[in-house]
């Protein structure tokens, strides 16, 4: 390992000054930060892309939005992804900053152990043309505005029409996703290790149209067909396009994936029960 990027949660006065701590702890390595860390640490500022090129490990310091972020600047790249939560224990960001300096350590070593996370390739279609094409680790959203009434949403699984889903939207998650927006719309939580996508319709008009499990390596379409102002696709919870009627949303997974440096004194059904309040009265 010679470069150490480090992705901080943006105007957290702790992961920059723990950003600082690990720069200094670690002089032999080339440590970088993501834009907005490196101008307030006053360290070379360098590109998205490079910093993905030349990352050997990425370290975040935040919560789990600050790892999905982090996750979208790798790209496709497979870099392990070492999280550190600096509140309570995230979904994914399972390092408490107490273990960072000694889960670097068996890093560097190389003994430590991945997740491997899927994610999914989505696409919006327009008249036959690619407008946009991104790689999404948490899901992909389809919803209305404030105003927009409910819409038509069109539905095929590789090439085979199942529903048009009268709704506020669509919500179509990775099983990291799954315990995020697609579980507060009744879908399933999803083991990471199982490779699928949820599908689930945002406040359905129809009650027997509830979410779908479906194998990831299928096809999911989804075309707005009523002229809807107001809505929007929304991936990873990052950015936003709008959208207009006849528009298509294609999703299926993707071939890269997400590698997350396990902490191997936690387990994810501890996790759950955890941020779920499992047990509890």
């Amino acid at each position: 390992m010679q470069t150490l990027v480090i992705v901080a949660k943006k105007d957290n006065p702790e992961a920059v000054a723990l950003a600082a701590r690990i720069r200094e702890h670690y002089p032999h390595l080339t440590v970088l930060g993501d834009r907005s860390l490196a101008h307030v640490l006053g360290w070379p500022r360098v590109e998205d892309r490079e910093l993905a090129a030349r990352a050997d490990l990425t370290v975040v310091l935040g919560g789990d939005g600050t790892l999905i972020y982090a996750a979208r600047l790798l790209g496709g790249r497979g870099v392990p992804i070492l999280g550190v939560n600096l509140g309570s224990l995230g979904f994914m960001t399972e390092i408490p900053v107490e273990e960072l300096f000694s889960t670097l350590e068996e890093v560097q070593a190389g003994r430590f152990q991945v997740d491997s996370r899927m994610k999914l390739t989505c696409r919006l279609i327009r008249n036959g043309s690619v407008l946009i094409e991104d790689e999404i680790l948490n899901d992909v959203v389809i919803n209305k505005g404030a105003l927009a009434r409910i819409a038509d949403h069109e539905t095929s699984i590789d090439g085979v029409p199942i529903t048009t889903y009268k709704a506020d939207g669509v919500i179509l998650a990775t099983p990291t996703g799954s315990t995020a927006y697609s579980l507060s719309a009744g879908g399933p939580i999803v083991h990471p290790s199982v490779d699928c996508t949820v599908l689930s319709p945002i406040c359905s008009h129809a009650l027997t149209q509830r979410s779908i499990v479906v194998p990831a390596d299928r096809t999911i379409r989804i075309t707005l067909r009523s002229e809807t102002a107001d809505t929007y696709l929304t991936l990873d919870g990052q950015t936003g396009h709008g959208l207009q009627g006849g528009d298509c949303i294609e999703v299926v997974r993707s071939a890269n994936r997400v590698n997350l440096v396990r902490n191997p004194r936690v387990a994810y059904f501890s996790i759950l029960r955890q941020k779920l309040h499992w047990g509890e009265r």
